[in-house]
């Protein structure tokens, strides 16, 4: 089972190079970074996480600067977007920054994409709440063929663009895995209808992972789809040992461990503390 990190960036946490940096000398797989453009300050949608929304939703930094930051720096640990909010985004423009942070790490770049909570930032954006997944599958289906063909092109309901020419082309072929976020059952169904794997999040959007794990299995294989070319992932994992080793026994392929937006000074003892959590599984 592998094991990965995951932080709100802000201007007052460890910066992402840093982190990246010691990460990976601790032999971390992964590090996973969210997306919020912003908040508006209406505040209707409710926070999924609880009451009060933290103040690091409002202050992170772009997944993709960060990202290429800590590429520069890395050789071994894979890049994530936990998650990017695709249904914010331009395609074209997003698949160019997939491709290039693939590029910059040498093929290390992991895409995790979610269809997000905040009807008020979807919809500065122009984007409707009521129909953002079937704009997330467009976008994503659309940045496919930019990413596999040569003279790619796109017809949909809401994406659409005429045959065209974009580099660079990912490392990883035909493209890097797409892991969806989201809960039991529509995200998994997302996943597997257009992914390389599944992530929700721990304790909040399924109760217990291991419960749906054969159900999700079972989803893959009625799909037609090789269970083993999905990637069953946790979000947020509790850093208990025991459930930890839950997970790894039952087959999860990874699990991303939570720090808070916190000090260099402040984060690197808890990355000493999970790395010897690791160490026990």
């Amino acid at each position: 089972m592998k094991i990965g990190l995951t932080i709100f960036p802000t201007d007052y946490s460890i910066q992402p190079p840093d982190l990246a940096m010691e990460a990976e000398a601790r032999e971390f797989e992964s590090l996973w970074l969210p997306e919020h453009s912003h908040i508006p300050t209406s505040r209707k949608s409710p926070w999924p996480g609880g009451a009060e929304l933290p103040k690091y939703y409002y202050d992170s930094y772009d997944p993709f600067v960060s990202l290429g930051a800590a590429a520069a720096v890395t050789k071994k640990i894979k890049l994530a977007t936990g998650i990017c909010l695709v249904i914010e985004r331009d395609p074209i423009h997003t698949a160019k920054e997939v491709s290039t942070v693939d590029r910059l790490s040498s093929g290390r770049f992991i895409f995790g994409v979610g269809g997000g909570w905040n009807a008020e930032e979807m919809a500065n954006h122009g984007t409707v709440f009521e129909t953002r997944f079937k704009l997330m599958r467009e976008r994503i289906l659309a940045m496919k063929e930019i990413w596999t063909q040569s003279k790619p092109k796109y017809a949909g309901d809401f994406v659409k663009f005429d045959e065209m020419i974009q580099w660079p082309k990912p490392v990883q072929k035909p493209h890097p895995p797409i892991i969806v976020g989201g809960g039991f059952p529509h995200a998994a169904k997302r996943a597997i209808a257009y992914g390389d794997g599944w992530i929700p999040i721990g304790g909040r959007a399924v109760a217990d992972p291991l419960e749906v794990l054969p159900q999700f299995r079972n989803m893959v294989k009625d799909a037609g789809r090789d269970p083993a070319s999905l990637s069953f992932d946790i979000f947020g994992a509790p850093k208990d040992p025991e459930m930890l080793k839950r997970y790894r026994d039952a087959g999860v392929d990874r699990v991303v461990l939570g720090l808070p937006s916190k000090s260099r000074d402040e984060v690197l003892p808890m990355l000493d503390q999970s790395a010897a959590l690791a160490r026990g599984l």
